[in-house]
């Protein structure tokens, strides 16, 4: 009897399965989260858009702070414990919210050390997972591997917010931040039962015999980083687009809840809806970057960030706005997916593996770096210009981010080229 199960590609390789499973659990459980802490905030804390935007930094300041050495220690360890660590961690940082709430002790400074920690996690786990996929998988299943864990994404999108404006509206926000701490814990269970062995860290040596230091080991993935021109034009078109992004997300939910008058559950089923987007790019993503190549596809994706959020700038009160929002979250949640999978999978296939740890760390500190003053500074001008003006500012913005990738090589791209040579890896030695 034909089995149901599909028989190609990584769809039969165990232990990518078991990654798959708990990152999809885990990324439905922050779907929840991502709303959960925005509305206790503003719901339960009583908050400002100013520190709604506070938040917001703070869950991304970390990548400031420590990327560039965490990825330093990610490519000095294995990383399938550092991903188990940091599930766990989170998963108990999130659950001391329902349990002050249940106390009547948690105030908007537990929040911020939360969601900071958290963060701190998430520099971790993130610089490590995108070491470990090329690890685990073959160099010609990367992109298959990365399409697959974004169609989990948006599918989480999809459904997530859904769920977690329901949640929100039963059991109230901060009940609903525990469904995200259970969910990292299914996620560590999932990694403990991977069981392919990791290759011990390999590291450089000097030319005096000795290894490098912590700061050589920096010196070493900043220079990969900044030598590859395509690197530095996604670094920069990145950056700038997620600069703008976040300075209109850091008030998006209040401009929802005070100024259009939308329900958390409204709010959820917007977010599902639009989410749609993700989905279909996460399934067409290795097609559509086939046919018309990874440079050409990268320029298109990244100039419409921006503008579709002049959809949400200009949404009437009320239901009425709907159907701008929808339209708004379709275009945007399609066109990073499709940008995020070819951009992505470029870097890891082009990095050698004791580099990856670093190149990510240094990728994500370029790219995510420039998230925290982006809500700050749009936190502080809802306060001047208004909210509607300044996801105007972050629209415009974002529509210009496309250009890095215009005035580089990155433009001529078309597939995935091979890695880059490693002539100075020693032999494989226990770091």
């Amino acid at each position: 009897m034909r089995s149901l199960w599909p028989s190609g590609g990584l769809w039969r390789h165990p232990d990518f399965l078991k990654l798959w499973a708990g990152e999809t659990i885990s990324m439905f459980g922050s779907q929840v989260d991502d709303l959960a802490l925005g509305l206790v905030a503003i719901l339960v804390l009583d908050a400002s858009a100013f520190e709604v935007a506070v938040l917001g930094t703070l869950n991304f300041l970390p990548f400031i702070l420590f990327a560039l050495p965490a990825g330093v220690w990610v490519d000095r360890l294995r990383r399938r414990p550092i991903l188990i660590g940091s599930d766990v961690a989170r998963a108990a940082l999130l659950a001391t919210i329902p349990l002050a709430y249940a106390i009547d002790a948690l105030t908007l400074w537990h929040l911020y050390a939360v969601v900071f920690l958290v963060g701190l996690c998430q520099v971790f786990f993130d610089v490590a997972y995108q070491s470990y996929l090329p690890s685990l998988v073959e160099r010609d299943q990367i992109m298959e591997g990365n399409s697959k864990l974004e169609v989990s994404r948006s599918a989480a999108q999809v459904t997530g917010p859904g769920l977690a404006g329901a949640l929100v509206e039963i059991f109230t926000a901060p009940y609903a931040v525990l469904v995200d701490a259970l969910s990292f814990v299914a996620s560590a269970l999932f990694l403990v039962g991977i069981r392919k062995r990791e290759d011990p860290p390999v590291r450089a040596v000097t030319a005096n015999g000795s290894k490098p230091s912590v700061l050589g080991d920096l010196r070493e993935g900043i220079a990969f980083v900044l030598a590859n021109p395509n690197l530095r034009a996604q670094a920069g078109c990145t950056a700038s687009s997620n600069f703008f992004s976040s300075l209109a997300f850091a008030i998006v939910l209040v401009f929802f809840v005070r100024e259009l008058g939308l329900s958390a559950g409204v709010i959820g089923a917007i977010f599902s809806i639009g989410a749609a987007g993700s989905l279909i790019a996460a399934l067409t993503a290795r097609r559509i970057a086939g046919r018309f190549g990874i440079g050409p596809t990268s320029i298109a994706m990244a100039a419409l960030f921006g503008p579709s959020f002049l959809l949400v700038a200009f949404a009437p009160a009320g239901h009425a706005a709907l159907p701008f929002l929808v339209a708004a979250q379709l275009v945007f949640g399609f066109t990073v997916v499709v940008y995020n999978i070819a951009q992505v999978s470029y870097r890891q296939a082009i990095c050698p593996p004791r580099l990856q740890g670093r190149m990510n760390s240094v990728m994500r500190f370029m790219v995510w770096g420039t998230i925290p003053p982006g809500t700050l500074l749009g936190g502080a001008l809802a306060t001047w210009l208004g909210l509607r003006g300044t996801i105007v500012v972050g629209a415009l913005g974002g529509g210009l981010a496309f250009l890095w990738l215009v005035f580089s090589p990155q433009r001529h791209l078309r597939k995935l080229p091979e890695p880059i040579a490693d002539d100075t890896a020693p032999e494989p030695t226990p770091a």
